[in-house]
């Protein structure tokens, strides 16, 4: 600082001292004598601030009282200055000069025969005439006609006090601007200031008027809109610049989606590329394997396999869905084209409770969490009306709605009881059910936000209803009816739909006691039921059965809804966890059936053939597998396992 403060002292004491004094002291009638002390440092600092400014300096940027000391020595140094100035100026040029009689400023009048003359109380001694003949380059400079220096010295001091009064700030003295930070701004006592310099001024502690020392506080800062100040307009600059910067916004927006439509297409180019290969190499295969048959070849087991189902599950991708585990059931959304798994919130402390993390299909990450019920869900289904509605039922006594354009909640229901499990009505859809902790079946209505519009007593036992399924009405000839299969741990029974709230119901055959699980595969109206291991069957079996329906035998007596089974599928001797399977059709696979079941005793996936019964593949696994989920994306097919944690993703090739 000290550093600063001598070289803004040198420079004001050696370059401007020659204009700026004759400036004082050629001026009519002693203006600037007469003008007051705070007047003349303000102007002494507007010209310092200019001249400051082309040396890369900001005199704003000390404070108050060190600008204050820096003026101070400043004109100290002016009026040593002029005092030499008068004992070095020729004698000849004060009796020429017409202003050479104003002894108000302080100069005597010089004989050109005197050697010294005592000055005015100063003890300044003139030179003689002598030592003047010779001049020094500082005599040279004074050898100006004095008129003409005056006049020019006067207008460019006028001009540089018009200019510091109406359109610098006298706090940083720059100038202001109609928009911006440093806009046109006044304090209560109506001095005008830049808008941020009268803030920071405020904010640093002071709380008076930099000018005038009022009160000031933040609040009275006023800002001006008056049209005669001369204010810098830059409100034009500032409107381009916003328009710039938006331009340039969305230039970069258009830039990162172009990119990104380049790779989803080198992504499919090269996709396809590879689907091209396999398929030309299936083809090559196919023919060796069909001349080796000819021939009297054996085609070993896995051959066999591959050969009945037209391909096999090919691993694809794991994405973790909870590193403290907790993850229970799994379903698709084919509209937004993305996998939904449920499980505990990842940050318990801010938003508890438990909700669905969304996986997306085109680049299998998981991308977003969506917060929905304060317990764990037991059951997620989506309707077929392509609008992203999840329906999610939960052990915290409600069912809840949840669109996936908003992940927002927008409709919930209070069963009373806790709820194991849930599905829509494919026959009208404003209809859902709800499958309750003791065995019974609510019915909502989507348009009635109050209460159920019925109740399906249980028919058996109360047990839990671990699994609800709805068969669409369609025309076959098995089985031309649809309804609700509803699974609990003692059994399982039909609740025909016969018209809007009529409901039959049909108890199934089936074995008591071990039930699990009951899965529909629509379009062939076959039903597999998972029974645990027990007394009499030591393993894990899953059952593959096909629904039927008797003709009447009367008209007065309503027909017999059953099932008969089909295919029996045995997997290990563990059977803890409540795990939901799959039954479903394979379109790559020329119209396949296929049966997955999960694997408690060795952790896997377990894929039979449903038409011969065979074990296709086992997909391993870090964990029991909890749920399956079978989803196609562009005429692709996939398979999805669920552990607590993981999800594996499986691609049939």
């Amino acid at each position: 600082m000290e550093e600063m403060e001598v070289d803004l002292h040198i420079e004001i004491s050696e370059s401007d001292s020659s204009t700026e004094v004759d400036e004082e002291e050629e001026e009519d009638d002693g203006s600037m004598q007469n003008a007051s002390t705070f007047e003349r440092l303000r102007r002494l600092a507007s010209r310092v601030q200019r001249r400051r400014l082309g040396a890369g300096l900001r005199f704003h940027s000390f404070s108050v009282d060190e600008r204050l000391q820096i003026l101070q020595r400043s004109l100290q140094a002016l009026e040593e200055h002029d005092r030499n100035r008068v004992v070095n100026m020729d004698p000849r040029l004060m009796e020429s000069s017409p202003h050479s009689s104003h002894s108000a400023a302080g100069i005597p009048t010089v004989s050109q025969e005197s050697a010294t003359t005592e000055a005015d109380g100063t003890g300044a001694v003139v030179q003689p005439e002598a030592q003047l003949e010779h001049p020094t380059p500082e005599n040279e400079a004074v050898s100006v006609p004095v008129e003409a220096s005056a006049a020019a010295t006067h207008t460019a001091a006028q001009e540089d006090v018009d200019d510091g009064e109406g359109e610098t700030c006298s706090i940083c003295f720059e100038l202001w601007t109609t928009a911006g930070d440093h806009r046109l701004a006044a304090l209560r006592c109506g001095h005008l200031f830049g808008h941020i310099c009268i803030k920071r001024w405020l904010m640093s502690g002071g709380n008076k008027c930099p000018q005038c020392n009022k009160p000031a506080k933040r609040d009275h800062i006023i800002l001006l809109y008056a049209r005669k100040l001369r204010a810098l307009d830059n409100s034009e600059v500032m409107q381009l610049k916003r328009a710039l910067e938006i331009e340039q916004g969305l230039r970069r927006k258009e830039e990162l989606e172009t990119a990104q439509c380049r790779l989803q297409l080198q992504v499919t180019t090269d996709e396809n590329i590879k689907l091209r290969k396999e398929v030309e190499e299936g083809r090559r295969w196919r023919a060796h394997m069909a001349s080796s048959s000819s021939q009297g070849g054996a085609l070993s087991l896995s051959q066999t396999q591959d050969t009945s189902t037209g391909g096999h599950y090919v691993f694809s991708k794991a994405v973790l869905i909870s590193q403290a585990g907790g993850s229970r059931v799994l379903s698709y959304c084919e509209p937004l084209g993305c996998l939904l798994a449920s499980q505990p919130s990842p940050h318990a402390t801010l938003v508890p409770g438990f909700g669905v993390k969304k996986i997306s299909t085109v680049n299998l990450k998981a991308s977003q969490y969506v917060p929905i019920h304060g317990k764990q869900i037991r059951g997620l289904a989506f309707s077929r009306q392509q609008d992203g509605l999840l329906l999610s039922a939960a052990l915290d006594n409600t069912v809840k709605l949840t669109s996936l354009m908003t992940n927002t909640v927008v409709q919930a229901y209070n069963t009373g009881r806790p709820v194991w499990s849930c599905c829509w009505c494919h026959d009208n859809n404003n209809y859902i059910y709800a499958g309750l902790s003791n065995g019974s079946v609510l019915v909502y209505d989507t348009r009635d936000t109050s209460t159920c519009v019925q109740e399906l007593a249980p028919l058996c036992s109360s047990c839990p209803m671990v699994s609800l399924s709805y068969i669409p009405r369609t025309a076959s000839s098995s089985f031309p009816c649809g309804g609700l299969i509803a699974g609990t741990l003692e059994g399982g029974c039909f609740w025909e739909h016969v018209d809007g709230t009529t409901y039959t119901p049909h108890i199934l055959p089936l074995e008591s006691g071990n039930c699990t699980d009951i899965q529909v595969e629509p379009d062939s109206r076959h039903c597999l039921v998972t029974y645990r291991p027990g007394r009499a069957n030591p393993s894990l079996r899953s059952v593959l059965m096909e629904l039927t329906r008797s003709p009447r035998s009367d008209s007065s007596q309503p027909s017999v809804c059953s099932c008969s089974p089909v295919q029996t599928f045995i997997a290990g001797s563990s059977g803890k966890l409540l795990t939901k399977n799959a039954v479903f059709k394979i379109p790559a696979a020329e119209g396949s059936t296929l049966v997955c079941a999960g694997d408690e005793g060795t952790n896997s996936t377990m894929v039979w053939d449903a038409g011969t019964g065979a074990l296709l593949q086992k997909l391993p696994a870090d964990l029991p597998v909890l749920d399956i989920c079978p989803f196609e994306v562009n005429q692709s097919s996939y398979l999805a396992s669920l552990t607590e944690k993981m999800l594996k993703v499986y691609k049939w090739e």
